[in-house]
């Protein structure tokens, strides 16, 4: 038996759960229809699940506004459905990872009820971030600071105090340097280690700590201009210093309990060294790759995303965590379905140039899952990743429920397009999404060709995305080379990557418009697609075996 942490290589799938399974047929996901596909998580191969948060919610931001931390929103179910999956998870070998939410709470939150109820200057607003206005009747902003969903990350009520929001105004910042915060936080991850969840991925877990002196935002860092990142810029709110305490107090607490429990931060960090930060020992456990998602499909821009971040986690201990899509991004396979792809800036929105070619996107998505698979360190698979699933980019704007798609004034399409219902069976929508019998349509209308991407068409399937996965989730569960470790990169040409895993493994992945000759080897254990005369086609790659 192994007595390498299981997180360190683990194989994560992220359940956006209002768009996973519907049991009860109201047309949104719940913990009923996940228990429905454990077996299905089972036989994809999966080490644990990710839930977004299923937490008790007005959803003015999909849940991600929490109004009670300790209760389940009976969109989802109850508390005790909650406790009947993590029984059931471990029963089938996978653990359970919920989302927490420590940067904001629900406008609906009893707290913030009673700041709005308390008045100005009361104990109770201490809570959160209120601030006088500028001007001679406090009629403007404390500050410059805008949200992420667009528009000021202020807003005023009637009294004439202003609260800070950086993301919607239904969810107004917690003030971190109140004593309350950290001890209420403390007793909910208690709550759920001891209810026997595996531990947390962390929202925003680099917005916590913010300048006390609230200071303007130079123009720079407004989210106005489109600058390449020239390293480290000491911003007011995002990724300072201070944040790192907090997460060395809830290392403490996870560490209180067995099961070798384990956090991921959803950290946005300028630098590799920023990111490594989170995850020195004593603090956070591991910390997603978003330079390895945002790369474009290029050997050099993804080979540096590698390297520096394996170097810089290397020297702090601690293992990488790969991923390509979530629920906050365009899904990959239409992101590569350009035949350019561009480049991702942080905090500007991703609007990709020119037509997608579905075809090219999903020939791209097969070699990259190899390639994630692959790397040294754990990975996140979003759901429908398996099945192939591009973002839909034609939703009629009257469906769009994401709030960003209203702050930015119908110019960011935002979010809703990678969070449609996944496909499960049957030629007709919902595609066994909902019961037979369901009374409600899916919460978002799924294209009428996903028939042809659902679970069960692609089931048995050996050229299909599912069965890829599948495959390639058996043979790095089963090929000791994969998983944590090391790697080794073969010298190529400009366009193709290669490296090989100790022991016996080499990954090829050619990202150039020529076939690649694959190096000497003595067998293929898998490839993205075809091989012939050991010739790997553009956007494709191969496990090979020595």
């Amino acid at each position: 038996m192994s007595s390498t942490p299981w997180w360190r290589s683990a194989v994560i799938y992220q359940v956006y759960i209002r768009s996973f399974a519907d049991g009860n047929g109201d047309g949104i996901g719940d913990i009923t229809g996940l228990r429905s596909h454990l077996p299905y998580l089972k036989s994809l191969g999966v080490d644990a699940l990710w839930i977004n948060p299923w937490y008790k919610s007005p959803m003015a931001d999909g849940g991600y506004d929490v109004a009670d931390y300790r209760a389940i929103d009976p969109l989802f179910g109850t508390l005790a459905d909650a406790e009947q999956l993590i029984a059931d998870a471990h029963r089938h070998g996978i653990r359970i990872i919920p989302d927490i939410v420590p940067n904001h709470t629900s406008d609906q939150h009893v707290w913030f009820q009673a700041a709005l109820a308390s008045g100005r200057g009361s104990p109770e607003r201490a809570r959160y971030i209120f601030r006088p206005g500028r001007g001679p009747d406090g009629a403007q902003p404390p500050n410059n600071w805008v949200s992420c969903f667009g528009g000021p990350a202020w807003t005023r009520l009637p009294d004439g105090d202003w609260y800070l929001h950086l993301f919607a105004p239904e969810q107004p910042d917690l003030n971190w340097q109140h004593p309350d915060i950290a001890a209420e936080f403390e007793s909910i991850l208690r709550f759920w280690f001891n209810r026997g969840v595996d531990g947390f991925r962390v929202d925003v877990a680099h917005g916590l700590a913010k300048d006390p002196e609230l200071p303007d935002l130079p123009h720079t860092l407004t989210g106005e201009t489109d600058q390449a990142r020239l390293g480290h810029v000491e911003h007011p709110h995002w990724d300072r210093d201070d944040v790192h305490a907090i997460y060395r107090t809830w290392r403490k607490v996870a560490d209180e309990f067995d099961g070798d429990l384990a956090f991921v931060a959803e950290a946005w960090a300028d630098t590799p060294e920023r990111l490594a930060a989170y995850v020195r020992p004593g603090g956070l456990h591991t910390a997603f790759n978003f330079d390895f998602l945002m790369a474009s499909w290029d050997a050099k821009d993804l080979r540096a995303a590698i390297d520096d971040s394996l170097a810089m986690l290397d020297g702090v201990g601690a293992p990488a965590t790969w991923v390509l899509s979530n629920h906050d991004v365009m899904r990959h396979a239409s992101r590569y379905a350009r035949r350019t792809v561009k480049p991702w800036v942080p905090n500007v929105p991703y609007l990709p140039e020119g037509p997608a070619d579905l075809e090219l996107g999903t020939r791209r998505a097969r070699a990259a899952a190899l390639l994630m698979f692959a790397l040294p360190g754990g990975a996140y698979i979003y759901q429908g990743d398996e099945l192939g699933l591009p973002e839909v980019e034609d939703l009629p704007e009257a469906v769009r429920q994401d709030p960003i798609w209203e702050r930015s004034g119908h110019t960011n399409p935002g979010r809703d397009g990678c969070r449609i219902p996944i496909p499960w069976s049957g030629p007709v929508a919902p595609f066994g999404f909902s019961p037979a019998d369901a009374s409600a349509a899916p919460w978002l209308p799924q294209p009428a060709d996903w028939n042809e991407r659902s679970v069960e068409a692609q089931t048995g399937d050996d050229t299909s995305m599912l069965e890829l996965y599948r495959t390639a989730l058996r043979i790095r569960r089963d090929h000791p080379a994969l998983g944590d470790g090391t790697m080794t990169w073969h010298d190529t040409p400009a366009g193709v990557l290669a490296f090989h895993r100790q022991p016996g493994l080499t990954c090829v992945v050619n990202l150039s418009d020529e076939p690649y000759q694959l190096p000497e080897h003595a067998a293929i254990l898998l490839a993205s697609g075809p091989v012939e005369n050991a010739l790997l086609a553009p956007d494709q790659a191969a496990w090979l075996t020595r």
